[in-house]
């Protein structure tokens, strides 16, 4: 895929961030499981995905905007962008 498929807020990622825990943070807090987990790549956290009960990476977009998360699962390189609903794998 080329910089013209792709969308302004995945060309502007210099380097992926990475997650140094394999947990979800709210998860933890709040006692609940999950699935897989996603990083920001705008702040870092890291929270699980939607096929979690809490879709706590989902709620984290719609309350700071954040655009573009990661895959924190091991093997696993990807990126998608919530607004543009873009997807590449890296």
């Amino acid at each position: 895929m080329d910089d013209q498929e792709l969308c302004s807020h995945i060309t502007a990622i210099k380097e992926v961030k990475s997650s140094k825990d394999y947990v979800c943070e709210e998860c933890i807090r709040q006692n609940t499981e999950w699935m897989h987990l996603r990083t920001c790549q705008t702040c870092g956290v890291t929270l699980c995905c939607d096929d979690s009960p809490q879709k706590h990476m989902t709620k984290h977009y719609h309350q700071t905007q954040h655009p573009v998360i990661s895959s924190a699962e091991p093997g696993e390189r990807w990126l998608w962008c919530y607004p543009d609903e873009v997807f590449i794998e890296y």
